[in-house]
């Protein structure tokens, strides 16, 4: 395992353990506030990291339980030094395959499930040098297919899957949550600013909803001035402008 630092997530000692292969950017905050959890919710976190979507809700005192899961030992090690350290009791770190959960964790009866998955399909761009950041940003351990399908089966009727991914792959997001009986139901595009083109895709789909679908307002990250926008403001909240939580790439 290599280095381990804190990250802190606000202003009261709320830390969580991070490393340099298992690190969060602004994507996975981006999706944590986009999902909204609520409480009550029981939620699964696919693909979790060093489990920045959980702690975040369970931050804010946020879902019933949340389960992490990832493939990646280091990613899970970190979670739980994270979990003890905060004595988290509703968080439960595992470490499988999202082809691979029967039997580790509840299904059918999930309000909520978030995936931040790897953003490159099999064979498309340069693989990444390290098995981790392999994993973490190309399809070589499990596809987006297999995502989505881990969710459906994971979820109650009318449970919520949030996802984010690359503009250019929101059509195929859609066909496979399609498939899987989970209906699109919100849509938003986020933009480093007004010049520039949508780097990410923020996705709500519902199971077993009917077909309705709305798109929701551009999300500019940085304001005319090239300072964080209201919005991004009111997202990183009161880390917004100390240099904790990290400042946006337009998707690079």
């Amino acid at each position: 395992m290599d280095k381990e630092l804190r990250e802190p997530l606000n202003k009261k000692g709320y830390d969580i353990f991070v490393s340099e292969n298992h690190k969060f950017g602004t994507d996975a905050i981006l999706l944590a506030d986009f999902a909204a959890a609520k409480k009550g919710d029981k939620a699964v976190d696919l693909g979790t990291g060093c489990g920045i979507i959980p702690f975040l809700f369970l931050r804010d005192n946020k879902t019933e339980y949340v389960y992490g899961v990832d493939i990646s030992k280091e990613a899970i090690d970190l979670c739980k030094k994270t979990k003890n350290a905060l004595s988290a009791d509703r968080f439960f770190p595992v470490l499988a395959s999202v082809t691979d959960l029967r039997g580790k964790l509840p299904h059918g009866i999930n309000t909520l499930v978030t995936c931040n998955p790897p953003y490159k399909a099999k064979g498309a761009g340069l693989l990444s040098t390290g098995e981790r950041q392999k994993a973490a940003r190309h399809e070589t351990e499990a596809t987006l297919k297999d995502f989505v399908v881990a969710a459906s089966k994971l979820l109650q009727t009318s449970g919520r899957l949030c996802m984010c991914i690359r503009p250019e792959r929101t059509a195929e997001l859609i066909n496979l949550m399609s498939e899987q009986k989970i209906e699109p139901k919100r849509i938003r595009f986020v933009a480093k600013n007004k010049n520039s083109a949508p780097w990410l895709t923020l996705i709500e789909g519902k199971k077993c909803a009917k077909k309705n679908v709305t798109v929701e307002p551009m999300l500019f990250v940085l304001d005319e001035d090239g300072n964080l926008s209201g919005e991004m403001n009111r997202i990183y909240g009161e880390y917004k402008s100390d240099g904790s939580l990290p400042m946006p790439d337009g998707g690079q």
